[in-house]
Order: structure tokens, then sequence, then C-alpha cells
């Protein structure tokens, strides 16, 4: 893929194809709805590369079955809460560049502080939700 402008992670996510292409994903509205519906396809040994800014804590948790996380810091600071088998294990961020490893399976939320802006690289395919209890 040529492309003469700069991207913006801000405006398009990144497909990371399994035949190593990518594809351009615009991030509007109607992304996550479609996203989560199937429209833009399964993700079957495929990334997403996603950039996304918080203000508050995430309203539920995600588990990945299918594939590692990966979510690097790059501004401000969170918190991650991995429901791991010997209990909920705290992985803070608090310096750019930082990361954190989410392996494949494990329940996942983040607590933010102040603000912060994260890089995900998500191995998307049968991503799985919940929402926490108010």
């Amino acid at each position: 893929m040529t492309r003469k402008q700069p991207q913006h992670l801000a405006s398009s996510s990144i497909r990371l194809k399994n035949d190593a292409s990518i594809e351009l994903l615009e991030m509007n509205d109607t992304f996550w709805p479609r996203l989560m519906a199937g429209e833009l396809g399964d993700f079957h040994h495929e990334y997403l590369v996603s950039l996304h800014d918080f203000s508050s804590d995430w309203s539920g948790s995600e588990a990945h079955p299918q594939g590692d996380e990966i979510v690097i810091l790059l501004a401000g600071s969170a918190t991650f809460q991995l429901e791991m088998p010997e209990g909920i294990h705290e992985v803070r961020l608090e310096s750019p560049g930082s990361y954190v490893f989410v392996p494949k399976g494990v329940w996942h939320t983040a607590k933010i502080k102040h603000s912060a802006r994260m890089l995900f690289i998500t191995a998307g395919e049968g991503t799985q939700h919940r929402q926490h209890d108010s």
C-alpha cells in the first residue's frame, strides 16, 4: 500500500493481515458497531493496530481468546488489571513507552487516573466483552 500523505491513527486503524499486507480502516461513529457485528471481517490470524484516548476507567472488561495483545502507553497513565488464575495482577503504565502484555484469553480492564493515550496491537478474532457491575 503506497500513500503519498501521512496517515494518523486518530482517523484510521490498521489491520495487519495474515498475508503480511495492511488495510486502513476508517475510524468513525460506525467503526466499533461494524467491527463488533463482524462487518469488517473476522480478523482470523490478523491484528488490529489502534490508538485510543481515555479520561475515565473502562466500563467493562475484554478478553481476546485467539491471541495476545500489547498495549503501549504514549501519554498519561493507566493501571491494567489482568484476571490471572492466581488473582488480579495489576500493571501500572506511568511513562511513555511502557507497555503491558495481555496473554491470550485473559480478561482485562484499565483504570485511568487522569487521562491516557495508548496504542493497541490486538489479536481481535473472537474478542469478548462484559460490563462491570455498577
